[in-house]
């Protein structure tokens, strides 16, 4: 015995203009496309109908964890598991300047009191 259900199935897959009709109602009353598009406009209707990127949690909350990040990287390069050639680079180029006598000497600004007057 057919239940109710399986005729209507049965029902909107016939050809009458009565199946179309209820499926085209059908259709427009659970939100879907109401009658057949192509392919672009079907592209439209899937980006419409997607979860809005303002509401997603994964591109609103994305933010690299830069701090931690670098003090892993850090502590890595102390124990040499990490090689961090600009760094390096830095170094050799103060170690080489000392070497030469050019050490920086920070001078104070011309508007500072100093500690004597």
């Amino acid at each position: 015995m057919a239940t109710n259900y399986t005729k209507y199935a049965q029902l909107i897959n016939a050809s009458t203009n009565y199946a179309r009709r209820m499926k085209h109602l059908s259709n427009r009353i659970f939100g879907e496309v109401a009658i057949p598009t192509n392919s672009k406009s079907m592209k439209v209707v899937k980006i419409f109908s997607a979860r809005p990127l303002h509401t997603n949690e994964e591109i609103i909350h994305y933010y690299p964890r830069h701090v931690e990040t670098h003090k892993l990287m850090l502590k890595l390069r102390e124990y040499g598991l990490f090689r961090d050639e600009h760094q390096d680079f830095k170094e050799e180029m103060k170690r080489l300047r000392e070497l030469r006598g050019k050490v920086k000497v920070w001078k104070r600004k011309l508007g500072e009191k100093t500690e004597q007057s």
